[in-house]
């Protein structure tokens, strides 16, 4: 029998979120959550892992950082039924709506667990993924930003002041970034491939206004590694998170960084991903007593997917 994990980590998916179909053959489809849920079997986490059942978010959730006519527009182009692209890349279906609902209240289901001291963290296996997503605008598979939407809710209801939100997806995150750039109280922090689909994401861009400076992007070349990845996770992300103090770290947590992956070209591993893990949970333990999210992004060859989310459930129970 395995030991019981040290924290109480929670996992959350939900049946709903095969409503999103995209078809087999594109890359965000949902056979990505069930080689997760069959990777962490085979390694024998399943059992040790809390096992937390979300429900939708409500429409002012996501009306906290998208707007009204475009949360609108997005029902009901599912409501209309059959297939539609809101972009050249990102495909909805008549359940999307309801799915997106849903990815989103697992995260905010999974913060406020956090935040009640029921659980010490937890992983969302959720799609659709949410970074790409502007306030206005479907991107890069993603319909409403499951990150800001959660970074919100926390300081609305939990009258939290400083979220900082960790994306280590291999793409950059505009939505998220243009979605708090003007806002000092959400740290947001990018290590991507550069130059590499959207485009955003040079290290000259740092934040508008209030929020100058509370923006920090890492743009890192092809074929960059995990010895990489730890360098510069400790060395501009600790000294960035000690000076802003936060007091909730969110993981925009994809996997397709990983060398095996067929979006993009850099080569970090399992274990890497598991390192940067660690690292991630060090600095909530320094800043904010633990109080750790992690959310699915992106994450395209299944195999490396579900032996990284293993690598990643592995140490967040640590």
């Amino acid at each position: 029998m395995s030991p019981k994990p040290k924290r109480r980590t929670a996992f959350l998916q939900h049946p709903v979120f095969r409503k999103h179909q995209t078809g087999w053959q594109h890359p965000e489809c949902q056979r990505r959550l069930i080689a997760i849920v069959d990777g962490l079997k085979q390694a024998g986490l399943w059992e040790q892992l809390i096992h937390l059942t979300p429900h939708p978010a409500i429409i002012p959730d996501l009306a906290t950082v998208h707007d009204p006519e475009y949360i609108e527009q997005i029902r009901q182009a599912c409501e209309a039924g059959g297939l539609f692209k809101p972009d050249d890349v990102t495909l909805g279906s008549p359940g999307t709506f309801e799915a997106a609902l849903m990815a989103a209240g697992a995260v905010l289901a999974a913060t406020d667990a956090v935040m009640s001291g029921d659980i010490s963290n937890a992983f969302c296996s959720v799609r659709p993924p949410g970074h790409h997503a502007e306030k206005d605008r479907a991107m890069g598979f993603c319909f409403f930003n499951n990150v800001a939407i959660a970074a919100r809710h926390l300081q609305q209801h939990h009258g939290l002041q400083r979220i900082a939100i960790v994306d280590w997806d291999v793409h950059h995150g505009n939505g998220t970034q243009h979605i708090f750039e003007a806002d000092p109280s959400v740290f947001y922090f990018s290590i991507h491939q550069y130059p590499l689909y959207p485009g955003s994401g040079q290290a000259s861009e740092r934040g508008t206004g209030a929020g100058s400076g509370f923006t920090l992007n890492v743009p890192m070349g092809l074929g960059s590694t995990d010895t990489d990845y730890r360098r510069e996770f400790l060395g501009s992300l600790k000294p960035a998170l000690a000076q802003f103090k936060p007091e909730f770290i969110l993981i925009s947590a994809g996997f397709d960084a990983h060398n095996n992956d067929p979006l993009a070209g850099m080569a970090l591993s399992e274990n890497g991903f598991g390192e940067l893990t660690r690292l991630v949970m060090a600095m909530a333990d320094e800043h904010c007593q633990g109080r750790l999210v992690s959310v699915l992004e992106g994450g395209y060859d299944l195999p490396s997917l579900a032996a990284s989310v293993t690598r990643h459930l592995g140490a967040l129970s640590q």
